[in-house]
């Protein structure tokens, strides 16, 4: 079994830095955990602590019953892999895979085996007698993945590994990856600051903050529900809309009112008793770009969603067309995820790339209110979603 518990871990340095505050986590065998968060939030410590690099202050780690605490980095059958790869250049790709095979006495015949099979999974069989320096990127990253696969360890970690890639080979090396897990049939836990690796790859996501696990879910209900702001605005491409709005009861119907905009609620969230206290109070609503549309089909459907907007700026994606968009009275802001800090920002609509909209012009847009989600002004937790 390879399944591991971490018990209110803490990482303190001195000076009084808190790196990592009360992370706790039970990680099922055979899971593909991913760290996700902006740069300095405590993931790569995480992760540290739990190969042994890094000395935990305060708590518990368990690989499967095992306390491991105080266990050397070479006795926690785990295997990391590294964002530099970390190879040894004067080896050869078999060497290099073999290496730590042989520092632990292992049979050449049970070597031989391990890195051809292994090659085989990774597709590098015909590399097995090149050196490092005559190999891409991508290459480089499969034979660091091999020589973790080598060792057959309880536990894989991997700490950014595909962010020396360019774009379309982190896309192609995210499958495969995917691909080994599924393979090897192990626990792995990834760290990465892409929030489209972790929304592609992992079975649950661990988002953090300052040294602080803001959720651990799924990658759907991450993004379907999310816990707070940060979280909401930190899952989804592109970010999520924020709006300070108000919230009005009108007889039996809930709206929220921003500038001379009113959007109706439906009466399954209007009715939602979460709503109660907020009723002629501000909260922030959070709408994603894909819940605006400016479609003859959406405006007919949605007349009482139905408002003006400026187009500032189109961006052609291919399939479809972002859209930034001004309304009058209102101001739109996403979150800085390095600093936490609001910054002020046109509306993101995400369109079909059949949409006539063009610098300049004034559009009617429709917003979905069945997916809205509304957040506490103060606290920034979900009110309802």
């Amino acid at each position: 079994m390879s399944s591991l518990s971490l018990k209110h871990i803490y990482k303190k340095y001195s000076g009084g830095v808190t790196a990592v505050s009360d992370f706790c986590l039970e990680i099922a065998d055979k899971e593909f955990i991913i760290f996700v968060g902006p740069s300095g939030c405590g993931k790569s410590t995480t992760l540290r602590m739990i190969a042994g690099l890094e000395e935990i202050t305060e708590g518990e780690l368990y690989i499967g019953d095992k306390l491991m605490n105080d266990i050397a980095p070479k006795d926690r059958d785990i295997a990391m892999v590294f964002q530099n790869y970390a190879l040894y250049p004067h080896m050869t790709v078999y060497e290099n895979m073999a290496f730590g095979l042989k520092l632990r006495k292992v049979p050449k015949e049970t070597i031989k085996r391990r890195v051809e099979a292994a090659a085989k999974i990774l597709g590098i069989e015909n590399l097995l007698n090149r050196k490092p320096a005559q190999m891409s990127g991508g290459q480089k990253q499969r034979v660091a993945l091999g020589r973790a696969i080598v060792r057959e360890p309880k536990v894989f970690l991997l700490d950014e590994p595909l962010s020396n890639l360019d774009a379309k080979l982190r896309a192609a090396m995210r499958t495969e990856i995917t691909k080994i897990h599924q393979t090897v049939g192990t626990t792995f836990i990834y760290v990465t600051h892409d929030q489209v690796e972790a929304m592609t790859m992992a079975t649950r996501i661990v988002v953090m903050k300052d040294g602080f696990t803001q959720q651990v879910d799924s990658p759907q209900n991450l993004y379907d529900k999310p816990v707070n702001i940060f979280v909401a605005g930190f899952i989804g491409t592109p970010q999520m809309n924020f709006l300070h709005v108000t919230l009005e009861k009108r007889g039996d119907d809930a709206y929220i009112v921003f500038g001379e905009n009113a959007i109706k609620l439906p009466s399954e969230k209007a009715s939602d008793p979460a709503l109660e206290a907020y009723f002629g109070k501000e909260v922030i609503a959070g709408i994603r770009p894909e819940l605006i549309h400016d479609e003859e089909i959406y405006l007919n459907n949605m007349p009482e969603n139905v408002i003006e907007a400026k187009v500032d700026v189109t961006e052609l994606m291919g399939a479809e067309i972002y859209l930034y968009l001004a309304i009058d009275g209102v101001e739109a802001f996403n979150l800085d995820s390095n600093k936490g800090e609001n910054i002020k920002n046109d509306i993101i609509a995400k369109v079909s790339s059949r949409s006539g909209a063009r610098a300049g012009d004034t559009i009617k847009i429709a917003i979905d209110s069945s997916r809205i989600h509304l957040f506490d002004k103060e606290t920034q937790k979900y009110i309802i979603h």
